[in-house]
């Protein structure tokens, strides 16, 4: 399967917890940033991705818990910070619980990393 068939797919297929937090973060409505689901970056697909502020937010289910997923998951991650990428990794079932401490760390991260004012416009 190719790289966009296998991105629309993902697409298709979200989990509750993906479609939460693409409603927050689709159209730019989070302050303006302008965010990708399931975006290629080399062999992985990150949940989210913004490239203004090279942030990627992945949400993981259970079996990310298991011991291959997990270092499936850490081998990812050391890519993703050799690209200069930093990410932002939270459990599902923690999303639905802490919604708005997730959605104030989300907008720290950003604001650390491509600063915008009130409007949305860059600083």
């Amino acid at each position: 399967m190719g790289v966009v068939a296998r991105a629309r797919a993902l697409r298709r297929k979200q989990t509750w917890a993906e479609k939460m937090m693409w409603s927050w973060l689709r159209n730019r409505r989070f302050n303006g940033w302008k965010f990708r689901r399931q975006h290629s970056i080399g062999p992985y697909y990150i949940d989210f991705f913004c490239e203004e502020a090279r942030l990627a937010i992945e949400l993981d289910g259970f079996g990310h818990w298991l011991p291959d997923n997990q270092a499936r998951d850490e081998d990812r991650q050391k890519f993703l910070v050799r690209l200069g990428i930093k990410v932002l990794r939270y459990p599902n079932a923690r999303l639905r619980r802490d919604a708005q401490v997730i959605r104030d760390a989300l907008y720290q991260t950003l604001q650390e990393r491509a600063p915008q004012n009130v409007d949305g416009t860059s600083t």
